[in-house]
């Protein structure tokens, strides 16, 4: 469908920018918890990530302790046991670099097996968004996050596995320390707070912005895929200019944002800079005066300080990656966002087991809560009748289209589906079960990559091959079909055969027929045709609702007066209702319409 912003009635903001909800954001508890599970879901490599790891952090520890007791042994003049002791240094070096390599291929791995679990979770949780959550943030939030946030989280997983594997390193590291001397662990500890206080005057205020960025981002993606949507509509009122516009702010708010993010973590790096310049200068004092004291030994000295100058690279992946962290963290946090969307838990309710009647009741509806776009509409469409909606454009036409088929809730009043064994509120039935009751086709249809068949049969997986073609023949489809290269396998959508607007919409159609519900609501679905197109989708589409309820938002004429009752809107109320016959022989706003439409 057109959706809300079809009628004109969206809420907007200052700059003429629909505003919207956005989905939730999974707090920092919440998103470690997704993290801790996608972990736990590979525990064998998880765990092998963690041993290679720890094996490679003694590694590069014993290195430099190594090389301090050879110092020892070259200053005392013991040249026995000078050679196990290079012998050893040389299988530390060869060892080390060994598990390093390959625990950071394992950690790699990993982040890898992990990103592409929660992609998947996050996809297949988009994709099962409720429509009237889809309609209340609109596709640009969710676009963002199952593109742009997986893409940014996808690119820290080499980032991550440095960071874990450079945090086992520290901690081994640490532990050489007070193996080698407990004051000259203290003198290494002096980094801490340095790094305390940069930590703290840093994470407070990156947090924020770099949640914002992405919020930015998610703005900045929906104003351009609305552009996109409504681009006929922007040609139309010459609005290029207006919508250029908002998009170059949305972009340069995100820009300015980014800016402002990498900014900061310049300043961060001060800090990181300052310690290590601190944490060495502190272990040479600390060691001179140990060595002058006899406290210690020039190898002891010798292997700290290279300990802590092989800490240079571990600690500055550790700080200097909070950049990256930090914006995979407002990624992620996003991404689980999608996860946490509650759903209704809606009682389960029994398919309808025959013709359905359509009641609309005291139906009301307002997007900004100011001003109404439907106000107490009354409808009753018997089972098996049509009933044609027209009005001038913002009447209200496509919002209550969408009602009545569950795009959304309304504000006020309900629509029930009545047959003979009860009713049923749209309201309280779940979205699988709304479309076993309601299919609707709306003049945006989407062809999916894929063979023909599996499009059409994408709303129906279960259905025959013989009942997929009596669907394309009833919607006058099979001759074009059968005439393509390879038949229904033949490939459609991006890169494949190009359809015209005629064939998507008869597509669209087909899989009505096939899901074959009892309630159909087409919404223009013929208003993208030229004259000969939209006659032959009127012809398809009555071949369809024959013998179903339907509820058809006219945009020709010609197509209402096909059905069995009309309702005229205006400014969301039905102020006429009637046969075509009687509408035009009352001489009121339809008997106008339909004398401007006969005259072309």
């Amino acid at each position: 469908m057109t959706g809300p912003g079809g009628t004109g009635d969206e809420m907007t903001g200052d700059a003429g920018s629909p505003v919207r909800a956005t989905l939730p954001v999974a707090s920092g508890r919440a998103t470690w918890r997704a993290l801790v599970r996608a972990a736990a879901a590979h525990g064998g490599l998880t765990l092998g990530t963690v041993l290679l790891t720890c094996v490679a952090g003694i590694g590069v520890v014993a290195g430099p302790v190594l090389l301090g007791q050879v110092v020892d042994t070259v200053r005392a003049g013991s040249t026995s046991a000078l050679v196990p002791l290079l012998v050893g240094l040389g299988a530390a070096v060869v060892l080390t670099a060994v598990f390093t390599g390959w625990s950071l291929r394992e950690a790699q791995r990993l982040g890898a097996t992990i990103s592409a679990d929660l992609r998947e979770e996050v996809l297949a949780a988009a994709l099962t968004l409720p429509a009237p959550v889809l309609e209340e943030v609109g596709h640009g939030d969710v676009a963002s996050r199952v593109t742009e946030d997986v893409e940014y989280f996808v690119e820290s997983v080499p980032v991550g596995a440095a960071v874990f594997t450079s945090a086992i390193t520290v901690l081994w590291s640490a532990t050489g320390f007070a193996v080698l001397d407990w004051r000259l662990a203290l003198a290494f500890l002096t980094v801490l707070p340095v790094y305390a206080v940069g930590l703290r005057w840093y994470l407070p205020r990156a947090a924020p912005i770099y949640a914002r960025e992405r919020r930015l981002a998610a703005d900045r993606s929906g104003v351009i895929l609305q552009t996109l949507h409504g681009l006929s509509t922007v040609r139309a009122y010459g609005t290029g200019p207006l919508q250029t516009g908002r998009i170059e702010r949305a972009g340069a708010d995100n820009l300015a944002a980014a800016v402002a993010a990498r900014g900061l973590f310049s300043r961060f790096g001060l800090f990181t800079n300052g310690a290590e310049a601190v944490g060495l200068c502190a272990l040479i004092v600390v060691g001179h005066l140990l060595v002058g004291a006899q406290a210690t030994t020039v190898g002891a000295v010798t292997a700290a300080a290279l300990l802590f100058h092989r800490l240079f690279g571990p600690l500055g992946i550790l700080l200097m990656s909070f950049d990256d962290v930090q914006r995979a963290g407002a990624a992620l946090a996003r991404m689980v966002g999608v996860t946490a969307t509650p759903r209704a838990d809606l009682p389960a309710h029994p398919g309808p087991d025959g013709p359905v009647t359509v009641r609309v009741r005291g139906l009301g509806h307002s997007y900004d809560g100011v001003r109404p776009v439907l106000t107490d509409v009354e409808l009753v469409v018997p089972a098996g009748t049509s009933l044609a909606v027209v009005g001038a454009s913002g009447a209200g036409k496509t919002t209550l289209a969408a009602l009545i088929g569950g795009a959304f809730p309304a504000a006020t009043g309900h629509t029930d589906l009545v047959t003979d064994a009860g009713t049923v509120t749209v309201g309280r039935l779940g979205e699988d079960e709304l479309r076993s009751w309601v299919g609707i086709v709306t003049q945006e249809t989407h062809v999916f990559s894929g063979s023909v068949r599996a499009d059409v049969t994408l709303a129906a997986p279960d259905r025959s091959e013989a009942q997929l073609r009596a669907a394309l023949a009833l919607v006058g489809a099979d001759t074009w079909v059968d005439a393509l290269p390879e038949g229904l396998d033949t490939l459609i959508g991006g890169g494949g055969h190009a359809l015209t607007a005629v064939q998507v919409q008869q597509l669209a159609l087909a899989r009505i027929a096939l899901r074959d519900p009892p309630v159909v609501i087409l919404d223009e679905a013929t208003a993208e045709a030229g004259s000969a197109g939209a006659r032959q989708l009127e012809s398809a589409a009555g071949a369809v609702l024959r013998g179903r309820t339907a509820v058809v938002v006219a945009h020709r004429l010609t197509q209402a007066r096909a059905c069995d009752a009309i309702a005229v809107l205006a400014h969301g109320r039905v102020v006429e209702l009637g046969s075509h016959d009687d509408l035009v022989a009352r001489g009121g706003r339809y008997a106008t319409l339909w004398s401007t439409w006969s005259r072309g």
